[in-house]
């Protein structure tokens, strides 16, 4: 018999909680799974996640991102039918709605396994304490009803743990997982440039993420101006968009930024937007297991990022790349400089980086989530 699996996240944007979905049920063997996803409705890999093959899709019309109580009701109304119809033995949830939403419905549809991916906690320090604290409440009511939980992080398990989330006993630690070998690959480095007016030997600095609170860009533009200040020929790549693209905007202009600071949207051609950099940073004030950092170690390049959660898994500080203190925008921009100005150093920090990657691979991420529904399939007595 087949073991059917239903995964749910609250939305399909360009982010790593929604690749790794993607990536997850796409490659499901499906010899030994029935496989469906529910989401919400849009995002940028919506359309990817509705022409998946062998995959039952199921848009959820009113599961959304903000605290929404009529529709928020609304939408765990429609996952509970949306259960019914699927009939699954896994409900495996993602993202912080999505999450309380489908553990509920997936409780209250008698599902036998329920599990929930931390891909980062959806509370953090940004927050206001009564909104912190009401997050923390919603977590809380669930995870009793919750079978099992996969951190993407060693620092989310940990975090979880000491929250009273889960014991160690109910969590496993599976990364976040990439496609090696395309990043390994590289890209077009040269046609990045070249669209962007950028010459041939200036050096770029990339950072890739949403324009959100707990992403930090507006620490992007302040970082870039402190480098510009020493190296003059510099460009800043900011890929992403989101609700603080006006501050961002805002502050590009008042640096005297406007013809260095790029600000790409959202875009589809990683690899080769690595290619053309020699740094990536990351500016988070929370994470789980930062894709982006993983990506710039596969294609070379060494990074600076802010020492958060999955992050000190991911970068060897001084190896293949710096982690600084959370929120040092001045000591980030300090190590970028020093490897602008030491182009040798960079190189042999981005090709340390490319070592010991396989525990990063998205084909280690599937497997060791089919383990877990087996394991957990037979622990159950089934």
């Amino acid at each position: 018999m087949k073991l059917r699996v239903l995964h749910v996240i609250t939305m399909l944007e360009l982010g790593g909680a929604q690749r790794n979905t993607l990536d997850t049920v796409r490659l499901l063997n499906r010899q030994e799974f029935e496989v469906g996803l529910a989401c919400g409705l849009g995002g940028e890999l919506f359309a990817e996640g509705e022409q998946l093959p062998d995959t039952s899709f199921y848009p959820i019309a009113h599961l959304v991102r903000e605290v929404r109580p009529l529709w928020d009701l609304r939408a765990l109304a429609e996952l509970r039918q949306t259960i019914r119809r699927f009939a699954p033995q896994i409900v495996h949830t993602h993202s912080s709605k999505a999450g309380v939403l489908g553990r509920l419905a997936a409780h209250w549809e008698g599902v036998p396994i329920i599990i929930h991916s931390v891909h980062g906690f959806g509370f953090g320090p940004h927050q206001w304490a009564l909104v912190r604290g009401a997050f923390l409440a919603a977590e809380r009511l669930v995870a009793p009803k919750t079978t099992a939980f996969v951190a993407v992080a060693r620092e989310n398990l940990e975090a979880g743990v000491e929250l009273g989330l889960f014991s160690r006993q109910q969590a496993w630690v599976i990364r976040s997982g990439i496609d090696l070998q395309a990043f390994a690959r590289g890209g077009d480095g040269v046609a990045v440039r070249q669209s962007l007016g950028i010459p041939p030997h200036d050096p770029v600095v990339l950072q890739i993420s949403c324009f959100k609170p707990q992403k930090a860009p507006e620490r992007f533009v302040h970082m870039a101006a402190l480098v510009a200040a020493q190296v003059p020929s510099a460009h800043f790549l900011l890929v992403g968009d989101g609700e603080l693209r006006p501050l961002v905007e805002r502050w590009r202009q008042e640096l005297g930024l406007a013809q260095r600071l790029h600000l790409l949207g959202w875009r589809r051609d990683v690899p080769s937007l690595l290619a053309a950099s020699q740094v990536v940073t990351l500016t988070s004030r929370f994470e789980g297991l930062p894709r982006v950092l993983v990506e710039a170690r596969a294609a070379g390049v060494p990074v600076v990022a802010m020492a958060v959660d999955g992050v000190v898994e991911v970068v060897q500080d001084g190896i293949n790349g710096f982690t600084v203190p959370p929120g040092d925008v001045r000591e980030m921009a300090r190590k970028v400089a020093w490897l602008l100005a030491n182009p040798g150093r960079a190189k042999a920090m981005g090709e340390s980086g490319r070592q010991g990657l396989e525990e990063f691979s998205r084909e280690r991420m599937v497997a060791e989530q089919e383990q877990l529904y087996r394991t957990l399939w037979h622990r159950e007595g089934r």
